[in-house]
């Protein structure tokens, strides 16, 4: 058997403000957003071998889809093209974030993939490669190749450098339904974007800070509009001891609470988890 090159965190992605801009006329959105990683997330083990193989198990692996369209594969086979003989093998991924849930689970697992191809095959983590290979792959994913906070500008492939974001005490609650990305910005009917200069951000943390307070994001209400589901989490977590904003994450239907202290959020999740026994909940750090 040939020894395992490791294992890679597929951290959770969680757009703390979304701003779309407007609808391309290629169909993508130009969206804003400052986006944080959780200390929660999928994880993903690559053993080399001769064939490019994925099996997926975990708790939440019944609703990832076929596995013949995983982004996992579809990464793996980006990078490929891009480096010859590439030594590709066999991947194991457990699914442990819910899918289709605004924290780009598909899309970080398949910057995790793209990681391990790197250091089995002597790739520096700066080969411009990667990042062709991540934007060939999906919007997300070149935000999840180096998870750290930035924010995202384009179709989510423009983005700033790694951000002084203080640590941030969050709880994610799912509340058990599924949204589909398409369908929301659909509802969203955004008008065409127009060439505009890019909004200034201060970057300092205590001006970070002040940037989520005062955000939004704008797919919320498109989301809600499908899955009134969305609301109801909301209206919770606006309503526990010590939140001091709840936000959509993404497309939803995840939502976040950001707290004062990890303590208050813990204390928070376990509520949660008595009262809505059903719902994902998840006490978490948003890493600065």
């Amino acid at each position: 058997m040939a020894p395992a090159a490791g294992a890679e965190k597929a951290p959770a992605k969680v757009n703390l403000t979304l701003r779309v801009i407007g609808r391309r006329a290629d169909g993508y959105h130009e969206i804003e957003s400052l986006v944080a990683f959780a200390g929660v997330g999928d994880a993903l083990t690559f053993t080399p071998g001769n064939a490019l193989a994925l099996s997926v198990g975990g708790p939440t692996a019944a609703a990832a889809g076929e596995i013949a369209d995983n982004l996992v594969l579809k990464a793996a086979r980006a990078l490929a093209e891009r480096v010859e003989r590439l030594k590709l093998g066999r991947f194991k991924l457990s699914k442990r974030l819910p899918v289709a849930a605004g924290l780009g689970g598909g899309s970080a697992d398949a910057a995790a993939a793209l990681r391990l191809l790197a250091r089995a095959n002597g790739l520096a983590p700066d080969d411009p490669r990667l990042m062709q290979a991540a934007r060939a792959t999906g919007a997300d994913v070149p935000v999840c190749l180096d998870p750290r906070p930035r924010f995202m500008r384009g179709i989510g492939d423009v983005l700033s450098d790694p951000l002084d974001l203080p640590r941030l005490s969050a709880v994610l609650l799912n509340p058990g339904v599924a949204v589909a990305t398409k369908d929301v910005f659909t509802t969203l009917a955004a008008p065409a974007a127009r060439q505009t200069a890019p909004a200034a951000f201060s970057t300092g943390a205590a001006a970070l800070t002040a940037e989520i307070a005062r955000g939004r994001n704008d797919l919320e209400g498109p989301a809600i509009a499908l899955e009134p589901a969305i609301a109801e989490a909301l209206s919770v977590l606006r309503n526990l001891s010590g939140c001091w904003l709840a936000r959509m994450s993404g497309s939803g239907a995840t939502c976040f609470g950001l707290f004062d202290s990890m303590g208050a959020a813990r204390d928070a999740a376990r509520q949660l988890q008595v009262g809505y026994p059903a719902w994902w909940v998840r006490a978490t750090a948003l890493r600065g």
